[in-house]
């Protein structure tokens, strides 16, 4: 999926069809877990879909670059899938039994990392169904 807000359809019909939706309008500033305030309807829409299936359980997974050292981006993404449970918990009211986390790091890229445009691809949250 393109960058653009994420809707409760897309990750519906993602998730439906292939039992996960990568999402990009999740935002950190480089090198860093907190989620910024630009994420926010974004995570809305993630936790209307996610309270609108109480019965299923997901998993939270972070994606990095390949900028910087392996451990720390495997690192970062796991501190990143966390933050992003946080939210959709503590603000949201989605169920954290529902919900697990995972850090991929840069290992399972969707596109080149020799281009910026292939970064940004590999710079995302994903939405799997468990």
């Amino acid at each position: 999926m393109d960058k653009g807000l994420v809707s409760v359809k897309d990750m519906e019909t993602n998730i439906t069809q292939n039992g996960h939706i990568a999402i990009y309008d999740i935002h950190f500033d480089s090198g860093k877990s907190a989620v910024k305030p630009e994420s926010i309807e974004t995570l809305k829409k993630i936790a209307k879909y996610l309270n609108a299936h109480p019965d299923k359980k997901y998993i939270i997974v972070g994606h990095t670059d390949n900028t910087g050292n392996f451990e720390t981006n495997l690192k970062l993404s796991k501190d990143r899938a966390d933050a992003v449970k946080n939210e959709l918990v503590s603000k949201y009211s989605v169920k954290s039994e529902q919900l697990k986390t995972y850090g991929d790091g840069q290992t399972a890229p969707i596109a080149t990392n020799s281009t910026d445009k292939g970064k940004a691809k590999n710079r995302r949250v994903e939405i799997v169904e468990q």
